[in-house]
């Protein structure tokens, strides 16, 4: 039987890169060597290190003055790291869920934060576009989907402050004119790969402007200037990073996945709004196409329907343990038979429990 994988990482990945990774697991291009044991310094990984570095910059339409880095510690690591190299004294936030609100509170130990909008009295339930960012902070701070409540940013300031954002659960899931910001940053376990690496996507020139020593490892530019490898990377993840770009290109790119994704979304919301046992609470013009969180209007169902999507080889559908319901996330590789299979038992779950 056909497992549907809803988990919101690690998460699903595409079949051809599982198979073709856990084939690199054996022998990694008939060297005769596990991909987990070849050098970080060998021929094999300088190829795969520049494969990946040049899907990334194509597939985002990015020119070299971007430098892509592959690194280590997770989307936490980059709420330090992020003030740590370009804070002097302010910068902005949007408080859009629980992720953007860990990233402003590390950022308040380098400096003073102006949190330009926080949702966090509505449940996150919404993003605000009305604010404005002052002239006079260092960069302008938000996260681009949010994992656990279910928003998305729809729209971008247009700033001449620099815009650094936290892709990590929408990253190549859409088109977006990538070169307005100045850095990206994205944990690599919901649409890239598996988990332990995460990208950072750093415009050069907005680099070593602050005034504080930075330990070495915390630096963006010591790794640059170390061709990106200042200690040993995880070499397995961004081979897979690799696989999982090459997918992207052969299925036509960004504009494809973002019209599958709205899709696949689309039909989620739509048996959602009208199944008289399920709600959501998100601002339908925030609603995210990644991860779709819904709850049932009568608690005392939820036995009921868990026995029922599980029997049925549903995994990873349990809500945020922070906030209770249900979460589908529907990443790239989640098939439109998985997202149909659901609203089949959710529709069935209907009928016998209306």
């Amino acid at each position: 039987m056909k497992i549907h994988n809803f988990n919101a990482g690690p998460s699903i990945l595409p079949k051809q890169v599982i198979e073709r990774s856990a084939q690199s697991v054996i022998s990694f291009n008939k060297s005769g060597l596990s991909v987990l044991e070849i050098s970080h310094r060998s021929k094999y990984f300088t190829e795969i290190m520049e494969q990946t570095t040049e899907l990334v910059k194509r597939i985002m339409n990015l020119n070299d003055d971007y430098s892509i880095l592959f690194l280590q510690g997770g989307a936490t690591l980059q709420f330090t790291m992020v003030p740590y190299n370009l804070m002097n004294q302010k910068s902005a936030y949007l408080d859009t869920g629980i992720w953007a609100n860990n990233a402003l509170k590390e950022a308040k130990k380098f400096g003073e934060v102006n949190i330009l909008f926080s949702g966090k009295k509505n449940d996150y339930t919404y993003i605000s576009e009305n604010y404005k960012i002052p002239n006079e902070v260092d960069y302008f701070h938000c996260t681009s989907n949010n994992t656990i409540v279910g928003t998305q940013m729809k729209k971008f300031p247009k700033t001449s402050i620099p815009i650094v954002c936290d892709m990590s659960s929408d990253i190549f899931s859409r088109k977006l004119n990538f070169g307005q910001f100045s850095l990206i940053y994205a944990s690599a376990q919901k649409n890239i790969s598996s988990a332990g690496m995460t990208i950072v996507i750093v415009k050069k020139e907005i680099l070593g402007k602050v005034k504080r020593n930075i330990p070495s490892y915390l630096d963006y530019m010591i790794h640059i200037k170390n061709d990106r490898i200042l200690n040993t990377p995880n070499v397995f993840s961004i081979y897979t990073s690799m696989l999982t770009l090459e997918w992207i290109e052969k299925k036509g790119g960004l504009s494809i996945l973002e019209k599958e994704n709205e899709y696949k979304a689309q039909l989620l919301y739509d048996e959602i709004d009208k199944n008289n046992l399920f709600e959501n609470k998100i601002h339908k013009k925030d609603r995210s196409n990644m991860n779709v969180t819904f709850f049932l209007k009568k608690k005392n169902l939820e036995k009921e329907f868990n026995k029922m999507w599980e029997k049925e080889k549903i995994v990873g559908l349990n809500g945020h343990r922070t906030l209770g319901g249900y979460r589908a996330s529907i990443y790239n590789a989640l098939s439109l038979e998985s997202v149909r299979f659901l609203i089949h038992i959710m529709k069935e779950f209907e009928k016998k429990f209306s």
